[in-house]
């Protein structure tokens, strides 16, 4: 059982190598108000003075205390290299390799760090201070020194300095692996001890928690502590015991605690004969040593769990960085070739690694096609931004100075075609943001590229920009064949396609009419038009105004004496026919030519920019990248990955290596 906490100190020193505090180690957390007796209780225990004294927060980091026993045997532990091959005991800091021999050193070297940390404004700091004793007659233990408890900043102090000290105790106390150590002094009340309320807090089951009653000596006059003591006031379920502290003055006397350890017996056997045994310095070492020792063996096949979960992240983490390049060449292509696959099949849907929080890749392509640049066709009205007035306009421009007996075939011709270049548009930014999703999936395709785009920055900013060069080389002529699509709409008004409305016109022909009068462009569609006034101006003037009012053409002033009447008038019956007859084949081959269009841009993006770029992109990285001059640079790795790898490496070999003292320990015990 003794060995068990050397064993623990072994694992403390494993992962204080890598600066390392994932792995919570049984330990004594040492808690207390100030000047509650706290270093008082630990030099006791040590059986040296070596802690910083003063008045206020002295203690304003936490010291991670290991008390080594070691025999003037020890070989492990001694050495004559350092001088402490015959000592009886010294220590030494995590921070510096010297051993010190004199522990007023020793005290010196903690307020320095102390001071370099947190200043000296009297506020604290969370990083640990490591000291280890090592002692011919010390029993193994690990404690913790935390700042003592205050309420109310003094002098220089923050104004929240409770709250940190709180958040620093909690820290280390909320560990299920740690014993606290709640220290409250005898002449006060332990009913409000801040040490014990804390503890409860945390541990309300009393498993982890002693409690020790100092200053027992400085008790008013006619009272003593039996009832605190024997738990009668505040039950405390692994003990409470009390110890007699020196008194500054004796710590001013330089009072050697050995003779202190003599009065605080002698003082118990006189003042609790009957509790003596159980009370005192000694008697505290030896308990926490027990407790520590069945608390270490409690949390050893939790421990050996979590170290074994934890290396096998970190070997997961490891090998996510990579092993050191030996073949660069050869790496180079196997990465290009990597990047290459993953990039198509981040494309085709058959990436391992598939998205799940938002379209990427294919899938997005596919939605931009079906619906943003589908919907946003369908939202394009046949007759949008087109008026009555432009119909009849149209009509009357192709007629010439004759008025028009029948609708010409140019007017609608010339409207539709109008139309029919509004779906340029969107189809070009639909082939923009094809181009926007392509550059985009560089950065979906694939985790275990993305780590190796990470690991080699240099080569991640070449692939970037050879798919950048690339996707820009392929825009231009995807962009000219989507407007050839639609200029090849424009070219030819084929009003003998099969799904062309005829019967728009053939409405108005009647029911014994051919098809041949149809395709004269409306010859005998529209009766002759009534008798009515042929002055624009007397019409506007005799008629009414209503909603199929229009201006056809735009009044100009001839002469300069002429009024010139700005006033819209009602369309005739004639041209409300012919308004009517247009606007239905505009929107008949209107919709035809939208169809296709629909149809035909997505297959003209696949093919000219989409297809084209997975067919050749692994040739395009090989030849602009695949060169052995730029196989050195371009596989140069970033700072921080070989930092990270080396971080894991040594995590995962200190992870190793507590495995292996944990299941020796555990084999030696039986356990």
């Amino acid at each position: 059982m003794e060995a068990l906490i050397p064993v623990i100190n072994k694992l403390q020193d494993v992962f204080n190598t890598v600066g390392s505090d994932s792995i919570q180690l049984p330990q004594i957390v040492v808690l207390g108000s100030q000047s509650s007796g706290k270093s008082s209780v630990i030099e006791s225990v040590v059986g040296r003075s070596f802690l910083p004294r003063g008045t206020g927060i002295v203690t304003r980091r936490p010291l991670i205390l290991q008390l080594i026993y070691s025999p003037l045997d020890d070989r492990e532990n001694r050495s004559a290299e350092n001088g402490t091959s015959n000592a009886e005991e010294w220590g030494r800091f995590l921070h510096t390799k010297k051993c010190f021999t004199d522990f007023d050193e020793i005290r010196n070297e903690i307020e320095n760090e102390t001071e370099r940390a947190a200043g000296n404004n009297k506020g604290i700091c969370p990083e640990p201070i490591n000291l280890k004793i090592f002692s011919t007659h010390v029993v193994n233990l690990t404690l913790v020194d935390l700042p003592g408890i205050t309420k109310v900043p003094v002098g220089d102090q923050p104004e929240d300095i409770e709250a940190q000290i709180k958040d620093l105790v909690l820290k280390y106390i909320e560990n299920p692996n740690s014993i606290i150590l709640a220290v409250t002094a005898a002449n006060t009340d332990m009913a409000t001890s801040e040490a014990l309320k804390l503890a409860k807090d945390v541990d309300p089951d009393g498993r982890r928690t002693l409690a020790v009653v100092t200053k027992l000596d400085l008790m008013d006059a006619g009272t003593d502590a039996i009832d605190i003591l024997c738990g009668r006031v505040i039950p405390v379920k692994l003990g409470i015991i009390g110890v007699m502290n020196r008194s500054q003055k004796d710590i001013m006397d330089q009072k050697h605690i050995d003779e202190q350890m003599k009065d605080e017996a002698a003082f118990l056997q006189r003042k609790y004969p009957t509790l003596a045994t159980r009370n005192g310095t000694p008697y505290l070492a030896k308990t926490l040593n027990r407790l520590l020792m069945h608390h270490i063996r409690d949390c050893l096949p939790d421990l050996k769990t979590r170290v074994n979960i934890m290396a096998t992240q970190f070997q997961s983490l490891l090998n996510s960085y990579g092993e050191d390049v030996s073949d660069k060449s050869q790496t180079l292509l196997q990465i290009i070739t990597k990047f290459a696959s993953a990039y198509c099949s981040t494309i085709e849907g058959t990436a391992r690694n598939i998205e799940t929080t938002e379209l990427c890749g294919g899938a997005r392509i596919c939605y931009i096609f079906h619906e943003t640049f589908g919907r946003t066709l369908d939202s394009i009205h046949p007759l949008a931004g087109l008026s009555k007035m432009d119909i009849l306009t149209a009509i009357r421009n192709a007629t010439g100075p004759r008025p028009a007996l029948f609708v010409p075939e140019v007017s609608f011709e010339l409207l539709v075609k109008r139309q029919i270049r509004r779906l340029e548009e969107p189809s070009l930014r639909c082939v923009e943001l094809i181009h926007e999703e392509m550059q985009r999936i560089v950065q979906h395709c694939g985790n275990e590229v993305q780590q190796e785009m990470l690991r080699f920055p240099k080569l991640h900013e070449k692939i970037v920009d050879v798919v950048t060069q690339l996707l820009r080389r392929r825009l231009p002529h995807t962009n000219v064949m989507v407007e050839n699509i639609v200029a090849i709409e424009l070219a030819y008004i084929n009003t003998k396609h099969p799904d062309f409305h005829k019967d728009a016109a053939l409405n108005h022909v009647g029911e014994n009419s051919t098809p041949s009068m149809a395709s004269t462009w409306l010859s005998n569609i529209l009766p002759p038009a009534p008798n009515r006034p042929d002055s624009i101006e007397n019409s506007a003037s005799n008629t009414p105004v209503h909603n199929n009012i229009v201006s056809p053409v735009k009044p100009v002033n001839l002469l300069p004496d002429m009024p010139v009447n700005h006033n819209p008038r009602r369309l005739t019956d004639k041209e409300q026919k012919d308004c009517d007859v247009i606007e239905r084949l505009i929107k008949s081959y209107f919709y035809i030519v939208r169809k296709s269009i629909q149809d035909s841009v997505p297959k003209a993006i696949m093919h000219f920019l989409v297809n084209y770029v997975k067919d050749n992109l692994q040739s395009e990285l090989v030849t602009h990248l695949y060169k052995s001059d730029r196989a050195e640079t371009l596989l140069n790795e970033s700072d921080h990955i070989a930092v990270r790898r080396k971080e894991a490496a040594d995590m995962l070999k200190a992870l190793t290596r507590a495995n292996h003292i944990i299941s020796e320990i555990r084999e030696t015990h039986m356990w």
